[in-house]
This record gives C-alpha cells, structure tokens and sequence, in this order.
C-alpha cells in the first residue's frame, strides 16, 4: 500500500493511526482555534498524528435554513491561520469548481463529499489542484465500485490519495458500516479512512436536519481500529446538543482522549500483526 504525506505526516502502510478530526462547520474563529488547540494538544500528548477538520462551507445540508459555515473567504483564512499557528495539516470538503483553486492554496487535504465522488469532472479539477485529495464514498457505492473513482484522481495526476468509508445507505434515513469495506478498500492501494461520526448520522432523520446515535459512533471506532484502518475521522464539539452542524452523530471533546487511550491499545495490536504479514 502506498503511504500518503500528508503536511509531513504519514498515513497508510502500516504506520499507526491518524486522526482527522474537529467541528463539523467552522461556527466562528474563537470556537474553531479552541478546539483546534484543543486536539492538537491530546494528540501530541498521545503521540499520535493529527489532521484538523472543519468546513469552511457545506453545501449540502439538509434544509434551506440550516447553517452552513462562513463561506470561503473566512473560512480559509481561519483555516489557514489554525495551519501556521498551529501548526498541524488541515482538511475541508469543496463543493464548488470556483472553490478549488483557492482552496488547494491553503488545504492539506481537499475533500471530495461522498455526494460528489461520482462527478468525473470535479473530481479530476480538484485532483489537479489539491496535495492530497480525500474521497469520501458514497452512500449508494459499494467499496469495490471506489476503484473507478481513484483512477479519476490518478489519471488527473494525482497519487496523494486517502478514501473514506462513511457507511451505506439501509433503508429510510439511516446507514449501515459494513467493516468488511476497509480492507476491499485498502486493496485498491491507498490509505484508508473510517468516519465514525458521519457512519452514525441518520440523514434527514430529524426532518429539516439529520439525526444521529452518538453513542454508537465509539462503538464503530473500536471495529475499525480492529479492523485495522489508517485513519479515524471524528466529529467533534465542546458542546455537541449546541453544534450548528451534525450535533447528534459528533463526539463531546472532552471525551476524546480516554478513546483515543482505547483505539491506541487496539490499533498497536493490530498493526503490530500486519508487520508479521497477518491480517
């Protein structure tokens, strides 16, 4: 498997897990650095590699009236301050071709949203740009029907590549993690990501916004360092019942560090009997 750099950390080929996380949306700057700050001191504490993660813009909310963060001028410039400051890589999902250019100047990692990753055209315009690119799967793909989209990243040029698997669609406003995706996945030869948060989401489940089962996301973390992943993407908020964005389905900060303790035990177990060539 190829190991992806990314802001001078290495993510894939049996190295320990990284962790993507942060606010679901950019809520304001004071918010954004504290959490920010906040993740970057458990994590270097727990040595273990860090990406923060907020969206400067989502696009694709549930309702007209649901917030969608501060836009792209803002948001990039608290993103980029967090980068420099910091700092640590960050990440942010793009929904708009206007958008890339602009945000390849300051991301480490430009996102793909699972809603978008069969769109070739943007796909292959972001890969050209971006350092990195994170292609989140859809919903409505298997995980062997994500090799097609990686090629698009790679015939743009691009070799930077992590794929995230965010759950499947199961019915009516809910999703299902089939575990046995992360290695079909890690098969197409690039680093993957489990999102644990987005896998708990019940899309539009609360009528003009999505629920979600929290608790049920640490669960889904636990399998998947089981499983052995290569990064874990986590949704977080000081105050998740006062989050703007996908509160339901993201974790209380202050919890983070007893699971990160946890996913590390399991993760060096894990990775310790890939290097003797089990699985």
């Amino acid at each position: 498997m190829r190991k992806v750099n990314v802001g001078g950390i290495r993510v894939g080929g049996g190295e320990p897990f990284a962790l993507i996380a942060g606010p679901c949306v950019i809520e304001g700057e004071k918010l954004t650095r504290r959490v920010a700050a906040s993740l970057r001191d458990v994590t270097a504490e727990l040595g273990i590699p860090f990406i923060f993660k907020s969206s400067y813009d989502k696009a694709n909310r549930t309702s007209v009236r649901s917030f969608r963060g501060p836009g792209l001028d803002k948001g990039l410039k608290i993103l980029k301050a967090i980068r420099e400051e910091l700092g640590v890589p960050v990440l942010s999902d793009v929904h708009r071709f206007e958008e890339i250019e602009r945000a390849a100047e300051v991301l480490d990692v430009a996102q793909v949203p699972a809603f978008l990753c069969r769109q070739t055209d943007f796909v292959m315009e972001l890969a050209r740009n971006a350092k990195v690119v994170n292609i989140k799967k859809g919903q409505f793909l298997a995980p062997w029907d994500m090799a097609n989209v990686v090629r698009k990243v790679e015939a743009a040029g691009n070799r930077n590549i992590l794929i995230t698997e965010r759950g499947a669609s199961f019915g009516y406003n809910n999703l299902v993690s089939d575990m046995r995706s992360i290695p079909i996945l890690r098969g197409i030869g690039y680093p993957v990501v489990f999102d644990a948060t987005h896998s708990v989401q019940l899309p539009g489940g609360a009528g003009e916004a999505s629920g979600g089962e929290r608790a049920m996301a640490v669960y889904l973390a636990r399998a998947a360092a089981a499983v052995g992943v290569d990064a874990l993407f986590l949704e977080v908020h000081p105050e998740p019942d006062r989050a703007r964005c996908d509160g339901p389905n993201s974790l209380a900060l202050d919890s983070l560090r007893d699971l990160l303790r946890m996913l590390q035990g399991i993760d060096g177990i894990v990775k310790e009997d890939m290097k003797k060539g089990r699985r």
